[in-house]
């Protein structure tokens, strides 16, 4: 006789949740192993893009002048190989031009925040790349999530050439990295701790239909956007040292639009070359995220239909304020490394509320449990 599934039953609650794709189903104690492997791989990034910073902040990243994927994770382990490491630091300009008579202690202090920047690198790949496999041998990992993780690991490998092309830039010819460069790898590392994220959020969600709330979701998406664009403009302030000039607050030399905004020829240079537009369109870019974030929450808070949006909505808006002070007080300090540093955590805690918003207004509700039917 059969027993209607509707029907009360003193089995414990182990039913496979329905993986995003819904193609594949998934226990319960499967998403929660893979969601603390994917926590922990996404905590060591945002640990990885803060030793970053710090490694910036300290001008230490040109102190290891040689890419070596394998044996660089080896430091020198003899007073022979430190002196071999000082003097292939001495060969490149920084050395000649900013750090002229510097010994070998100092060399010692920027090579290890290089080198821990780089160690994190290959532990983060170790990471993920070992739980990976005995996930992928033990079944855990189901056929539509398998292609998205070896495409995080792919963009993985990717920002580390990302990093060594970087680094290059001010090997020759410079005493600091390229701008450009280093935005582009600060913002690919955004994007991979984004992207490690969003799969966390969709583990064992359910089949993915229409968009849950479309005109939310689109405004959220926009925030989001202004979110990352602010971000790579604070990525370009670091890269030509903009926050260690005109350090005063509201106004900014002198003025509320000040002097000076176009003084590159030719004009685009500007935006990403002179230190007055670079640091001005970051303020900008903060003034608007704050505002859209605000007016995003007051928005949806007066909207009867969108109670499940308010709360990610108002600590989006509540981190963003915080931030802004935060960058007013950094600024005003000329850029001590501890604001500075909690400056750039405060950026990525930002985007994540960002993102998290993002997926509420397109994923939904709480995820959809396959119904299974019992019979005797």
């Amino acid at each position: 006789m059969s027993v209607s599934a509707t029907q009360p039953s003193t089995e414990p609650d182990v039913q496979p949740v329905v993986a995003a794709s819904g193609t594949e189903a998934m226990p319960p104690w499967h998403v929660r192993a893979l969601r603390l492997w994917l926590s922990f791989v996404a905590l060591l990034i945002v640990a990885m893009i803060l030793v970053g910073g710090a490694t910036r902040l300290t001008d230490s990243g040109l102190s290891i002048t040689e890419w070596q994927p394998i044996v660089g994770a080896i430091p020198p382990l003899s007073d022979a190989h430190w002196q071999e490491a000082f003097d292939a630091y001495k060969q490149i300009p920084e050395y000649s031009q900013v750090n002229q008579g510097m010994d070998l202690q100092g060399f010692k202090a920027i090579y290890w925040w290089e080198w821990a920047h780089r160690f994190l690198g290959r532990f983060i790949g170790l990471v993920f790349f070992v739980p990976f496999v005995a996930f992928w041998f033990a079944g855990y990992v189901p056929r539509p999530l398998l292609p998205r993780l070896l495409g995080l690991f792919v963009l993985g490998g990717l920002q580390g050439a990302l990093g060594w092309y970087m680094v290059k830039s001010g090997l020759v010819d410079r005493v600091d990295v390229s701008q450009y460069r280093l935005a582009a790898h600060f913002g690919v590392a955004v994007l991979i701790f984004g992207y490690t994220l969003w799969l966390i959020l969709n583990l064992g969600r359910g089949p993915r239909g229409a968009v849950a709330a479309r005109t939310p979701a689109l405004v959220a998406g926009v925030v989001l956007v202004l979110v990352y664009l602010q971000l790579l403009a604070g990525a370009l302030v670091a890269g030509i040292d903009g926050g260690m000039g005109f350090n005063t607050w509201p106004l900014m030399n002198g003025a509320v639009i000040p002097a000076g905004l176009g003084a590159a020829e030719p004009w685009y240079l500007n935006i990403f070359e002179n230190p007055l537009t670079v640091q001005f369109d970051h303020r900008v870019l903060g003034y608007t995220v704050v505002l859209a974030a605000v007016l995003q929450a007051v928005w949806l808070a007066r909207n009867p239909d969108t109670d499940g949006l308010r709360p990610s909505a108002t600590a989006l808006a509540v981190l963003s304020l915080l931030q802004v002070a935060l960058g007013i007080w950094t600024l005003l300090s000329f850029v001590p490394i501890e604001l500075g540093l909690a400056h750039q955590a405060g950026a990525i805690a930002v985007f994540a509320a960002a993102l998290y918003h993002f997926w509420r207004c397109v994923a939904g509700e709480a995820p959809a449990r396959s119904q299974t039917a019992a019979s005797a």
